[in-house]
């Protein structure tokens, strides 16, 4: 699969699963893995679906503007930006945001992720 291909499938799991079921995040990461959210660095995945279940919003929907991806190592890593709005329930105004994946592969040959950074993106 080509890295475009890859990265399109990977956003579209991620935040539709995200939209759905924080908790089904949890296999796409492993106790190596580290999310960086506004700064708050949380590492392995049991903590990072426990910060992402504890968000102050329980119901929230990501529009995707922008997904660009690169390789990344020779272990055949890759690289995804994600930009988007992300609408709260009951907020009139979508907020704008930016996250980062750096994915790794897997013996089984997919995919998971080894760090994740998310930043609100303020006018």
């Amino acid at each position: 699969m080509d890295p475009d291909a890859l990265s399109k499938a990977f956003v579209e799991h991620y935040y539709s699963t995200f939209d759905a079921n924080r908790t089904g995040l949890a296999n796409l990461y492993q106790e190596a893995s580290m999310l960086s959210f506004e700064g708050q660095k949380i590492q392995g995945s049991q903590n990072i679906v426990a910060k992402l279940n504890n968000l102050p919003f329980q119901q929230c929907q990501h529009s995707i503007s922008t997904v660009d991806c690169q390789p990344s190592g020779p272990a055949g890593g890759m690289l995804v930006f994600v930009s988007g709005n992300l609408q709260l329930a009951g907020e009139q105004h979508a907020l704008k945001f930016s996250q980062m994946f750096h994915l790794m592969p897997t013996p089984q040959g997919s995919f998971y992720v080894l760090n994740d950074i998310f930043r609100l993106n303020y006018a």
